[in-house]
């Protein structure tokens, strides 16, 4: 089927971006040591914002042809840009939104390969060179703002919820922004637009004008969760775990909407680092909300984390259902206790060095079939280490579903097979068959078969 398109060049707008021979030569270089093909499905999935499409393997093959190349002139450089989604221009011309992201993307994309990857600087295999490294690509993107005072909040929750959900996120991003709280999000449909949404309205009220909707993303999901419109900062981090500390140190509070299993990754994510004995004493509001429609499906993630988790887990968030005010409210508090934290301790404001993130959270985990049928979901462990090895389920249930490579290696060799404790395989499966009934595994309208096999 063809689908509109049109071909165009574009200039980087304000600074020109300045880009070596080398650097264009990496960008442009097709093989797999290059980075001209996540450049192309990166920009591909931005230029394809408000779309439907919620599947990385669909979208390239809908737009076969679409390329992207760089020019390079004495005074800078241009994208040249073929067969591109119409839905990215107005009357002939590029979307200005989209216009910058697709050179956040140009940015992201070859910093991370000659400033981090590539770097000796950087000591990825360890705890501290990781977190060093999301501090740099957070950095070069522009959004750690030294002056300001704790207000970003991190929105997560579903890219396929309902329109009630959808409305309530809005409600709540709008009371937030009445007080002045930014927010974050993985910067997609949904959930992560909602709260976007809302705050924009909130902030136009309060005359606030600089407003901050920083979207977060990887590109093995970034197909899935097209940049939303609202989303004014964007980065693109090298792959899932760096993307879910980029949150956790950024962010100063978290509320969670309804979601699948990209949801109880996040979730799962955010305790097994709370729980961890060093964070302890470490404010860090962290609140689960929806609309009473919703009410069941926090009961059954409540069940979850206390099936496999236990009580503690519980008592680091608090569960608000229909009271957005009360959300707005209570996440302002916490994240006054978080300023008087950093406070006492000189601790920065804009990125938390403090948090002690376990490598087993940073640890890049490859969704491939032996590496889930390996995964150690047994009780005899730490619990903030069964947290990580849940995460990683979910992890690969997540890749299964909508990440380009994930879904054809399920092509290839069939489900996931998860095996583990009886006691943590029976709530898990009760727990993905729930989000399977609610159609919470992929945008509405499309049939789900399910990429996975819990094995009690």
């Amino acid at each position: 089927m063809e689908h509109d398109v049109v071909d165009t060049q574009i200039s980087p707008e304000g600074h020109l971006e300045i880009l070596s021979k080398a650097e264009v030569n990496k960008l442009l270089d097709t093989s797999q040591g290059g980075l001209y093909n996540v450049f192309r499905k990166c920009a591909l999935a931005v230029l394809n914002s408000g779309s439907t499409i919620d599947d990385g393997k669909e979208l390239l093959e809908r737009y076969q042809s679409f390329d992207i190349s760089i020019v390079q002139r004495e005074r800078g450089i241009k994208l040249d840009i073929k067969g591109a989604p119409a839905i990215a221009f107005v009357d002939g011309k590029m979307i200005k939104g989209i216009h910058e992201h697709l050179f956040s993307v140009l940015r992201d994309i070859v910093f991370v390969s000659n400033e981090v990857t590539d770097n000796p600087k950087f000591d990825l295999d360890k705890t501290e060179g990781i977190t060093d490294a999301v501090f740099h690509i957070l950095r070069n993107a522009g959004v750690l703002k030294p002056m300001l005072n704790p207000n970003l909040v991190v929105c997560w929750g579903g890219h396929s919820i309902n329109r009630a959900e959808y409305n309530y996120s809005k409600e709540v991003g709008y009371a937030m922004g009445l007080r002045d709280l930014d927010i974050c999000t993985g910067c997609g449909p949904g959930a992560m637009k909602g709260p976007m949404k809302g705050a924009t309205i909130g902030h136009a009220k309060q005359r606030l004008h600089r407003g901050r909707y920083l979207g977060i993303t990887e590109p093995g999901i970034i197909a899935a969760e097209s940049p939303n419109p609202i989303v004014n900062e964007l980065v693109i981090m090298p792959d899932i775990e760096k993307r879910l500390e980029a949150f956790v140190r950024t962010g100063h509070g978290i509320v969670v909407f309804p979601g699948g299993a990209g949801t109880a990754e996040e979730i799962l994510y955010i305790l097994g680092i709370l729980l961890h004995p060093d964070n302890a004493e470490i404010p860090f509001p962290l609140i689960f909300t929806g609309p009473e429609t919703s009410r069941e499906y926090f009961v059954q993630i409540n069940q979850f984390i206390h099936d496999t988790l236990g009580p503690e887990a519980q008592q680091r968030y608090k569960i608000i259902v229909d009271d957005p005010e009360l959300v707005a409210r209570e996440m302002q508090a916490g994240i006054k206790a978080v300023r008087e934290f950093r406070k006492s301790r000189s601790d920065a404001y804009y990125y938390n060095w403090g948090l002690k993130i376990d490598a087993e959270f940073q640890r890049p985990f490859p969704p491939t079939h032996e590496n889930m049928r390996n995964l150690s979901l047994r009780k005899d462990q730490p619990v903030h280490l069964l947290a990580a090895n849940l995460r990683r389920a979910f992890s690969g249930v997540v890749a299964g579903n909508v990440k380009e490579e994930g879904m054809r290696a399920i092509e290839k060799y069939g489900h996931f097979e998860i095996h583990g404790d009886k006691a943590i395989m029976g709530p898990m499966d009760a727990l993905l068959a729930s989000f399977v009934a609610q159609s919470r595994m992929k945008l509405a309208g499309k049939p789900y078969t399910p990429c996975y096999r819990v094995i009690q």
